[in-house]
């Protein structure tokens, strides 16, 4: 489901950065559905005027030029796509983009807990409850073959106050309002 988010994420930043020229997506070329994701981030991208620049990363070594080249295309900010690759980069990608002074929106609530600027996505707490309610359905004697699919009711939207103003930024009231924790 978290790819599902990317249009809105990237709706997110057009927000705080509704003047920037030249976003950044970054993606891993290996993750099966990335081909579709892209496509509709480029759709959501050409709607709202933002132009785009992708960067691919599968590997540490890809990823450390990525992040350069990133800087180097002086970007305004970089919108990091939903990919566990990503998630076992956390320590290295959230200090190179504060280092770098650039603005970032990511998947999961805890980039944004580890000073990452600004996380939309599905509520683990959440999912982890949904879970817990599955397995105690399976263990009362229900089939997990009978059991309906779930899909994520309730998602997390984090702006970490402190790291904007590290960064320099104002959060805009109407993005701020939207925002379901603040951490100060």
């Amino acid at each position: 489901m978290t790819t599902d988010l990317e249009e809105k994420r990237l709706g997110i930043l057009h927000q705080l950065l509704p003047k920037a020229e030249l976003l950044a997506v970054l993606c891993n070329p290996k993750f099966p559905t990335i081909n579709a994701t892209l496509s509709e981030i480029e759709t959501a991208a050409r709607k709202i005027g933002q132009r785009l620049v992708i960067f691919r990363a599968s590997d540490e070594p890809e990823l450390e030029v990525a992040l350069n080249a990133i800087v180097a295309q002086h970007v305004s900010a970089v919108l990091v796509t939903a990919d566990p690759f990503f998630d076992t980069q956390r320590s290295r990608i959230l200090p190179f983009f504060a280092q770098s002074r650039l603005p970032a929106v990511y998947q999961f609530r805890e980039y944004a807990i580890a000073g990452g600027l600004m996380s939309y996505g599905p509520s683990i707490t959440d999912n982890y409850k949904q879970f817990g309610i599955y397995v105690g359905r399976i263990l009362k004697g229900e089939k997990p073959g009978d059991l309906p699919i779930s899909r994520s009711t309730k998602f997390d939207f984090v702006v970490n106050l402190k790291t904007a103003t590290e960064l320099g930024l104002d959060i805009p009231p109407a993005l701020l309002a939207l925002a379901d924790e603040v951490i100060e």
